[in-house]
């Protein structure tokens, strides 16, 4: 019998998928907007109508999250995206201004390579394929091992669906011998044009430094400020919700809650009775050394588990019941694990003197981790969310609402998404919640307005070495230069 090596197999999988996406994307892009818009509302339906199935398979395929919950997201990436993107417009021109004889032409950037990560696979599938589409691309992904056939079945519901609307099923593929070789090769693949990574920290560094340009999201690591102007019991149900939602594999949750020290008392009451336990400083250290492996990072024993596995898991007793596990936190970085990420129903109890000190507070913990992503505040003090939307380093300020549901848009009127950009603060392209048109680039196309004589005439006079002042209306530039100049020499 003859042996084949995986890795050389996985490699050749992604030459011909990338093959076949490219032959596929050529022909969308001879297809006008009603006809790519046909395509993309039957991918949608499809996605709603198996929904319930494929979140069963990624629940017992993966082992994290709530199934019941799965089926929202699948629903959400489907249709709660569709309903959001499909009048926009993405195919041909945008637009023109017939004033400053100025067009805008849409151009689909060919061929995405869309990494899934195991948290949130079939949805993130469901989503990306949509957005790629709708832009006018073709789309391969790379499946995390871990989500490997759930994944595969969600592009398998997706292609019979492009299929059924007249169009060419390979825009979108999937690696279906998932490796690290396979991985690497589709990201540096000279027909990719864009990668849109979502997953751990080391996946996006990869992608950004393949050389082809990619679209990655950074951690979260979002706090939740309590102000004293809340509805305590409101704000604590919306911070309970959103925690247990699919047990926290959205990377938009609460990681941490903040009140002032006088609140520190009542916000701790209020969380109890609405299911959260607050550990003894003897179960705290227990935990803490649980959720984190010796290298700092996320233990994945925890992710997507409920509040009483991860306890048994830990060997600490909680009562029956517990939805979040809280731990008082008084530091931040290294030595402080509540301060990470924790993609699980598990979260850091700061209190700080004023709502300045809290603001800082908010702050150091984005710039250890999470700087870019999501930060959410509960509050009836307008002048507060002004505060604090000047100064957090976060790209999505959700106020009074779900951070898990507010960041990606389910709750909130941001851009439904699951792909959350970070900005330049977090390394990523774009702060965006990534749809379509992060996923084309825009041709214009401009007349001539102006010959170089009037280009010429319209130029302050600088003949003797000194641009007059009178080109510059009221303002005398030579007496603002002395006055320049004077400054210099007395500081």
């Amino acid at each position: 019998m003859q042996l084949y090596d995986k890795d050389l197999l996985s490699v050749q999988e992604v030459r011909e998928l990338v093959e076949k996406a490219k032959t596929a994307q050529q022909e969308l892009s001879e297809k006008s907007q009603k006809e790519v818009d046909a395509i993309v509302k039957s991918m949608a339906s499809a996605g709603v109508r198996n929904a319930r199935r494929l979140a069963k398979m990624a629940h017992d395929e993966t082992g994290f999250g709530i199934e019941a919950d799965k089926v929202i997201k699948n629903v959400f990436a489907s249709n709660g995206v569709y309903e959001h993107i499909k009048d926009m417009k993405t195919i041909g021109e945008l637009g023109r201004d017939e004033e400053k004889k100025v067009r805008h032409i849409a151009v689909p950037v060919g061929v995405v390579a869309g990494l899934v990560p195991s948290t949130n696979p079939t949805s993130t599938v469901l989503y990306k394929a949509l957005i790629a589409v709708k832009a006018g691309d073709a789309i391969v992904f790379s499946p995390h091992p871990n989500a490997r056939n759930c994944i595969l079945e969600a592009v398998k519901v997706i292609r019979q669906s492009i299929a059924e609307a007249g169009g060419n099923e390979d825009l979108v593929g999937c690696i279906t011998l998932p490796t690290m070789q396979a991985t690497d090769h589709l990201m540096h693949h000279p027909d990719i044009s864009l990668i849109l990574a979502t997953g751990g920290s080391a996946m996006v560094r990869a992608a950004y430094s393949s050389g082809t340009p990619a679209i990655g999201v950074g951690p979260g690591n979002g706090p939740a400020y309590i102000e004293k102007t809340a509805d305590l019991p409101l704000a604590v149900k919306r911070i309970m919700e959103s925690k247990t939602f699919d047990n926290g594999t959205i990377c938009a949750s609460e990681q941490s809650v903040i009140c002032n020290d006088d609140m520190a008392q009542a916000v701790q009451a209020e969380m109890e009775r609405q299911g959260a336990c607050f550990l003894s400083e003897e179960q705290r250290k227990k935990l803490g050394s649980f959720i984190l492996r010796a290298n700092g990072t996320m233990n994945p024993a925890i992710v997507g588990k409920s509040a009483q596995t991860i306890a048994d898991l830990a060997g600490i007793d909680i009562p029956a019941g517990t939805k979040v596990l809280i731990a008082k936190e008084d530091g931040i970085g290294r030595g402080h694990p509540y301060s990470n990420e924790k993609l699980a129903p598990i979260l850091a109890f700061y209190t700080a003197g004023s709502y300045k000190e809290v603001c800082d507070l908010c702050c150091e913990i984005l710039h250890y981790e999470g700087a870019g992503h999501t930060f959410s505040m509960h509050t009836k003090d307008q002048n507060m969310v002004d505060y604090f939307a000047k100064r957090i380093p976060a790209s999505r300020i959700v106020v009074n609402t779900s951070s898990t549901l507010g960041g990606i848009g389910a709750s909130t009127n941001l851009a439904p998404a699951l792909t959350l950009g970070c900005g330049a603060i977090g390394g990523s392209s774009t702060s965006d919640n990534v749809g379509p048109l992060n996923l084309l680039n825009i041709k214009n196309v401009a007349e001539g307005i102006k010959e170089l004589d009037e280009i010429k005439a319209d130029l302050p006079d600088c003949s003797e070495g000194v641009c007059k002042p009178q080109h510059f209306g009221d303002i005398n530039m030579d007496v603002i230069v002395s006055e320049i100049i004077k400054r210099l020499q007395n500081a």
